[in-house]
């Protein structure tokens, strides 16, 4: 992949090294260029460079994710759901 040619590119290029994996190639990513995800959408594009797009969480798993994040502790200082403010006292109509 030639790094220079994708617009607004700050990155210098880097060498990295192409292995065999079982009955795949692989490419490794150094820790500079480390993926946030575990799923990637791969194309080669018209001039024949390989493109990696991360394909990030869905809304509803980031949601959960986040969610898992809250400490008990967090959660024991919420407002019980349950519980109902006193009844008003209102003129008859």
């Amino acid at each position: 992949m030639n790094i220079q040619n994708i617009p607004n590119s700050q990155q210098s290029p880097i060498l990295s090294r192409v292995f065999k994996n079982g009955n795949s190639q692989a490419v490794r990513i150094p820790t500079e260029l480390r993926l946030d995800t575990d799923r990637v959408q791969i194309y080669k594009n018209k001039q024949g460079d390989l493109v990696i797009h991360p394909l990030h969480q869905s809304r509803g798993q980031a949601f959960l994710s986040a969610l898992a994040r809250f400490d008990a502790d967090f959660i024991a200082h919420l407002p019980d759901p349950n519980e109902q403010p006193d009844m008003q006292e209102r003129e008859a109509l």
